[in-house]
């Protein structure tokens, strides 16, 4: 099982888009159970998943409406969100850098 920090940021998308909470949920929930060892395993789920900088990880939800960017460390099972966003958002950030920032 991962350790996702923060669910009341995922929360928070949920709430400022709407039309993809379900999907957040979703995704939360089955990263939540799952025992990936390594990004190839989670790859082998989540195939349009990309890895980035600092073990980051890019997820398309929503028939890739939407981005999610996340940092996992494997060895610790853990998840930590960095950014949701739009996909034109998403292209207009740096990946590797983005934080959560609280509005």
């Amino acid at each position: 099982m991962f350790n996702i920090i923060a669910r009341k940021t995922l929360i928070k998308y949920c709430n400022d888009y709407p039309d993809a909470a379900n999907a957040l949920r979703e995704w939360y929930h089955e990263l939540l159970v799952s025992e990936y060892k390594n990004f190839n395993e989670l790859k082998r789920t989540y195939g349009n998943a990309s890895v980035v900088d600092d073990d980051r990880i890019v997820f398309n939800i929503k028939g890739n409406k939407y981005r999610l960017v996340v940092r996992v460390v494997f060895e610790y099972k853990t998840i930590q969100v960095k950014w949701f966003g739009s996909h034109a958002e998403y292209d207009k950030i740096n990946v590797s850098k983005i934080q959560f920032k609280k509005k």
